[in-house]
């Protein structure tokens, strides 16, 4: 129970930072602006400072679409898995939960998600699975066999920020379903409406990035 209590833990850490810089110090708030770049950096920063105190506990996933990445690889089980992502959907809702008291009436005009909203489909769609694939394929290298692991953390959080620097203007930049599912509940239709995209391309994004490391890593010989 520790491992699934940490994802909830780990998932609403991530939410609340991540969602929370774009909600009060995005682009075109009345607050001190931080832009792309520091909503970008508030995403990696909470990965990288989550990986450091959950990773000995659960391995910190905190993103349904690392599980299905590190399940398709056979470095966690069936249940384990499924129990994951339940508990990272519950920490997304708890943080999401948190933010919508803190924003509701702050004067904030961006929305719960931090979506920048999109009229093209097949764009966001693509932009979701490669940028999963991206993100998911060097936690699958770095926390493989050989990797040099001490700095698996650090890794895994630049890669995070680099994936949003370049994908918020495209998408606002999700690659985490449990980071979309959270924030949508409370954001209502119009994000509800959109949510298949953000659970469907990061899994399958996570899909192939399994696939892929499988092809081309050393240990597979």
């Amino acid at each position: 129970m520790k491992k699934y209590l940490a994802e909830m833990i780990g998932t609403m850490v991530l939410v609340l930072m991540g969602c929370g810089a774009a909600v009060f110090a995005g682009t075109g708030q009345p607050f001190a602006s931080v832009g792309t770049l520091g909503v970008a950096f508030a995403f990696g920063l909470a990965v990288l400072a989550m990986v450091y105190t959950i990773g000995k506990v659960s391995g910190c996933h905190i993103n349904p679409a690392i599980t299905l990445g590190l399940l398709l690889s056979k470095k966690i089980s069936a249940k384990d898995a499924g129990l994951y992502m339940i508990f990272q959907v519950i920490g997304a809702i708890v943080g999401s939960a948190i933010l919508y008291v803190l924003a509701k009436d702050s004067g904030s005009t961006t929305t719960l998600t931090g979506a920048n909203g999109y009229t093209d489909l097949l764009p966001a769609f693509v932009a979701e699975t490669v940028f999963t694939f991206i993100f998911v394929l060097v936690v699958l290298g770095v926390t493989s066999k050989g990797a040099n692991n001490q700095f698996a953390g650090v890794a895994i959080g630049l890669t995070l920020v680099l994936v949003h620097i370049v994908c918020i203007p495209i998408t606002g930049t999700s690659v985490n379903p449990a980071r979309s599912i959270g924030p949508a509940i409370f954001q209502g239709a119009e994000a509800l409406s959109q949510l298949w995209l953000f659970i469907v391309a990061p899994f399958l994004g996570a899909a192939i990035s399994a696939v892929v490391w499988k092809v081309i890593d050393t240990e597979q010989e």
